[in-house]
């Protein structure tokens, strides 16, 4: 699947380098797991294998894919529910997609709320978590620094 040194991204963690592939003992069950590090915080993360399809990790995006995020940050807000709970739960679902375009539209579209109406304590939490997984991509597609990345997200919205 993947080697080390791959760049890889892990829905709602971000994305992230391949160090190396492990195998551990956890509860009794031994199992081999990808020990990825994180370009933002320089966490580490252990992705299990045999779980690699069904969380949906895959390659980070490239230069065209970037662009398109960009694109979409830039577009116009997207038809959200009025019911912030609804609005919650299909952002959080587009977030856990891991798809680089839908959390660019989760982004783009409550940045745009946050400026006409503001945000709740847990969309704000939301915001901040899906630009952290933008931000930790376009660092490892662009190999560009955070601050970079975030310059570009920014511009994105002028």
């Amino acid at each position: 699947m993947f080697n080390i040194g791959d760049k890889i991204v892990y829905p709602m963690h971000g994305a992230g380098i391949v160090e190396a592939i492990e195998e551990k003992e956890i509860l009794g069950e031994k199992q081999k797991y990808y020990v990825m590090r994180m370009p933002i915080g320089n966490m580490k993360v252990m992705i299990p294998l045999k779980n690699i399809k069904e969380i949906g990790v895959r390659q980070v995006a490239g230069d065209d894919e970037i662009a398109e995020v960009l694109n979409i940050l830039h577009g116009e807000k997207s038809k959200m529910s009025a019911n912030w709970n609804r609005r919650y739960r299909a952002n959080m679902e587009k977030i856990r997609s891991g798809n680089i375009f839908q959390i660019a539209e989760v982004v783009r579209n409550l940045t745009i709320r946050e400026k006409e109406k503001g945000l709740s304590t847990g969309e704000r939490k939301m915001l901040e978590k899906a630009k952290h997984i933008l931000i930790s991509e376009i660092v490892l597609s662009k190999d560009i620094t955070e601050e970079e990345a975030i310059e570009l997200i920014e511009n994105a919205f002028d």
